[in-house]
């Protein structure tokens, strides 16, 4: 492998018998945990030394870059060749007309521009009809979004200084905010004499009842789940802490996202002017009678076919990027001494993605993009009712699939950015280095994702009722302010989504650290392990340990 050694050592060495409680009810020693793979030691021999690779990474994948390069310069070439190409006639398609004596459709000699008047008129007429509503809409999301970044704050300090104050006090208002909203609406409803007309009685009680019951099931969920909670609320204080410490990364995914888009821009404009190439031809239609239509070019769909597919492979591996220089800078402060500066892991992270590692970038979009599409299809087949014991029996395959894959291809690409292994070596090692310490992921999975989004939905939620309550005493606005309020809603939600998903990343990325620590009975960062030493084994892990030390 290409990896170097780490230029500081760990605080200290990772004692298992003393730091590992859970482990303890193996039936052997947590001393001798390595002992079940000794029988099978040359299998694990290219593992034994993972470690983050501070030095110089080679390129791996680069196949995979040439052809998404390939991909891209295909549909930038193909749509500058539509630009100079198009039929300046398909805007005037309107004005062709059949002439039977040349049997071609053909333009008269002087036509009008009253298509494009009549829709600057239309546009100008749409945006002058409710100008309080446009005014009022501008300042709120404008608001908003300013708001969003104190708030951003806001929850990142309290979950890195008050985790657990916030986390409980959250709690309780994913049920109250939920009731709350389904009572005003019904009696909102019932109380305004449109919507009571326009919604009888009985459906109000039925979608009453049925948010009731969903709200019922939020309330089991945390029931069963309280036991997690404790330790879930430690695991995202630890991740906020990270994060904290590297809060470049909060200017700089914005920037790449953003970058995305002006990528996109031309494609875009490549799509309009391919729909341009192409002529007016006569259809006939019955008898006699003939009408111009526009015929595209034979190449026009398989051009909309290539921009889809790179713009579709551009996004997943632009979010795969992102997630590489979030594992990436959070493992560079992981494995770095307290003293050391910080600044260069983003940077680092950031050649690193777009440099040595931007085929595999590339591979792990590539495949992203193929499980969407194939979950696309498989949820296509559903919503047509697809009947038969085989669809189904696929169905369930296919999805079972597509699952394992989205938890090995998460993990596989922040271990990527950690050692900077090529994709199909890191999804292996990933896989037994997860194996190899009995870890259950189960905390990092789904409680933590499933709190952080209760919290920006609790937030959201207060925040929305307060721009509404405003909304409804300063504006006249009058029940147009609950939609203004739920496109601040939309906005807000987005913002807070974006630090959610960061965190996501963030605490990822540190389990896999945490794995690579433990691994090699190390501690880099003692507050971590003082939190994840709590994480349960795997049981399904357990079960085969126990099974081959026992002889089984």
């Amino acid at each position: 492998m290409n990896i170097s050694e780490e230029p500081n050592k760990p605080n200290s060495l990772y004692d298992t018998s003393s730091s590992h409680p859970l482990l303890a009810n193996l039936p052997y020693p947590s001393s001798s945990l390595s002992s079940p793979f000794d029988e099978n030691a040359s299998d694990y021999a290219p593992y034994l030394h993972i470690s983050y690779n501070h030095g110089p990474r080679s390129f791996n994948d680069l196949h995979f870059l040439f052809l998404f390069l390939l991909f891209i310069l295909s549909t930038f070439a193909f749509g500058i060749f539509a630009v100079f190409h198009h039929n300046p006639n398909y805007s005037t398609l309107s004005s062709f007309s059949f002439d039977p004596n040349t049997s071609s459709c053909v333009k008269p000699s002087i036509s009008t521009s009253s298509f494009n008047w009549e829709v600057l008129v239309s546009l100008d007429f749409h945006f002058s009809y409710s100008p309080n509503i446009v005014k009022d809409l501008t300042w709120t999301v404008v608001a908003t979004f300013i708001f969003s970044l104190p708030i951003c704050c806001f929850i990142l300090f309290s979950l890195k200084h008050y985790t657990k104050h916030l986390v409980y006090a959250s709690i309780p208002f994913f049920i109250i905010i939920p009731i709350f909203l389904n009572v005003y609406w019904f009696v909102a409803c019932t109380v305004s004499s449109n919507c009571s007309h326009a919604f009888p009685l009985g459906y109000r009680i039925l979608v009453l009842v049925f948010i009731f019951l969903i709200i019922g099931i939020i309330v089991w969920v945390l029931v069963v789940n309280w036991y997690r909670i404790e330790l879930t609320v430690s695991i995202i204080g630890v991740a906020s802490n990270a994060l904290s410490r590297n809060l470049g990364l909060l200017g700089v995914l914005p920037c790449l996202t953003i970058g995305l888009v002006v990528y996109y821009v031309p494609i875009v404009l490549f799509m309009v002017f391919a729909r341009f190439n192409g002529k007016v031809v006569p259809k006939h239609l019955h008898g006699d009678e003939y009408d111009c239509v526009w015929k595209e070019d034979s190449w026009v769909p398989a051009y909309f076919a290539l921009a889809i597919l790179t713009m579709l492979w551009s996004a997943t591996a632009m979010k795969e990027a992102q997630v590489y220089v979030i594992s990436g800078t959070v493992a560079h402060w992981y494995f770095t001494k307290e003293d050391e500066t910080r600044r260069r892991g983003i940077i680092t992270s950031l050649r690193n993605a777009f440099g040595p590692s931007s085929g595999t970038v590339c591979l792990s979009g590539l495949l992203l993009s193929v499980v969407r599409m194939v979950r696309s299809a498989v949820d296509n087949a559903r919503r047509e009712d697809a009947t038969g014991i085989v669809n189904l029996v696929l169905q369930c395959c296919v999805n079972a699939l597509l699952a394992a894959f989205d938890f090995l291809n998460k993990f596989t690409i922040n271990f990527a950015a950690i050692t900077g292994e090529a994709y199909c070596l890191s999804a292996m090692m990933t896989y037994e280095l997860l194996r190899r310490n009995l870890l259950s992921a189960v905390f990092v999975e789904t409680i933590s994702s499933r709190l952080l989004a209760g919290i920006v939905f609790v937030l959201s939620a207060i925040y929305t009722i307060v721009v509404c309550a405003i909304l409804k005493g300063v504006t006249n606005l009058g029940s147009d302010s609950y939609s203004v309020a739920a496109l601040a809603w939309v906005l807000l939600i987005i913002v807070l989504g974006f630090l959610v998903r960061v965190l996501d990343i963030v605490i990822d990325t540190i389990y896999v650290c945490y794995a690579i620590d433990r691994d090699r009975g190390e501690v880099c960062k003692q507050d971590v392990h003082e939190v994840y030493v709590h994480l349960p084994i795997s049981r399904s892990l357990r079960q085969s340990i126990t099974r081959k030390t026992l002889g089984v």
